[in-house]
């Protein structure tokens, strides 16, 4: 169903659902309670198909994959229980861009996190492990004025490296080529990136990029950046990599920047999931490894026979011992099956963790 017709049919029952209670005759309240009753299972049952690809399938249903990341120190920072608290939310945040449900994202010991991620394809796997690798340490480093001259010269022999600057490498797409330059960056950032408080891919002419918001003193800081270098370059540095190196043409103020570059949809919209969501300390993929289904799809089809049989024998038993009360008791439980499994695929509930809740239920 089209969200514009599911939203139509949203306001039809909650208009119902508010003349029912408003009004008071017994007659009209019955009928508007048998239209409202049919309408949503008519909903529900039009939500739920095909349900091998509406209801959703947790881990232990459908299978996945598994990461272990390790998280290492960097010069005097340790990992902590803060740290190791952040790098989680981080990453739970970075995973919620795949729209899967039920991941499962631990701690394990004292620099280790274990994540495992329901139904991934071979693509959205290596999605997956560069997105939870990658730290998206931003930097803003200004180039040598003279770099192009310079680099000339070093490569001759001529001149050498400037105190606090380096050489980097930037790769730019031309004409659908791909061309590398070397520039003289200096060393010491002269703005970071945990100034950034969004980041969203964008396209224009240029293709595709991502766009920077900053924080009130970031967007200070990169306005009096930009303005007092205005015609020289600066390079935008991600995770030691030159992304792009622009000109600056005019002082930019307002909190707003863009990293322009060869990138593809995908790589905008991974950059900006990393970039909105830092990571404060590097990790490395330990492990990755297949998760199967702990209950197989052997599994799956005999809880459903084992469902309907029970289903069948309690239809039996209340016909038999209530007769007519028993019939309208077995229309209600099959009613309030098609309302649980309806809502259950329009919230995006998963099967397994109902089950489980089902289970911690019945031990209390």
């Amino acid at each position: 169903m089209s969200p514009g017709l599911t939203f139509l049919t949203g306001i039809f029952l909650l208009g119902l659902f508010g003349w029912y209670f408003a009004t008071s005759r017994s007659r009209t309240k019955r009928i508007l309670g048998t239209v409202l009753t049919v309408s949503l299972v008519a909903f529900c049952l039009t939500t739920l198909y095909p349900p091998d690809k509406t209801i959703r399938l947790g881990l232990d249903l459908q299978g996945g994959t598994s990461f272990l990341i390790r998280l290492t120190s960097e010069g005097e920072r340790s990992i902590n229980a803060d740290t190791l608290d952040q790098a989680v939310e981080v990453i739970r945040k970075r995973v919620d861009q795949f729209g899967v449900s039920e991941p499962i994202i631990t701690p394990q010991g004292g620099d280790r996190i274990l994540v495992q991620i329901p139904g991934l394809d071979l693509q959205q796997i290596a999605m997956a492990r560069q997105q939870l690798a990658q730290v998206a340490k931003l930097e803003f480093r200004l180039v040598h004025p003279e770099t192009d001259r310079l680099i000339a010269q070093i490569r001759e022999g001529a001149e050498v490296v400037p105190p606090g600057y380096r050489i980097e490498t930037q790769t730019e797409t031309r004409e659908g080529q791909q061309i590398e330059e070397q520039i003289l960056v200096k060393v010491r950032p002269d703005l970071l990136g945990d100034r950034v408080t969004k980041a969203f891919p964008t396209y224009d002419e240029q293709g595709w990029g991502v766009a920077l918001e900053f924080d009130r003193e970031g967007a200070k800081l990169f306005g009096q950046l930009t303005e007092a270098h205005v015609g020289k370059r600066f390079a935008i540095v991600l995770d030691g990599i030159v992304q792009s190196a622009p000109v600056i043409r005019e002082p930019i103020y307002g909190g707003r920047a863009s990293i322009t570059g060869h990138f593809t949809e995908e790589d905008a919209r991974n950059l900006a999931s990393v970039l909105e969501n830092p990571l404060q300390t590097p990790v490395t993929v330990e492990e990755e490894r297949s998760v199967s289904a702990t209950l197989g799809s052997d599994s799956i089809r005999s809880g459903i026979y084992a469902g309907l049989l029970g289903l069948a024998l309690t239809f039996l038993f209340i016909t038999i011992y209530y007769r007519f009360a028993g019939l309208v008791a077995s229309v209600a439980l099959i009613v309030n099956l098609v309302l649980l499994f309806g809502a259950m695929t329009m919230f995006n509930f998963v099967l397994p963790s109902l089950t489980r809740t089902l289970r911690r239920s019945s031990r209390h």
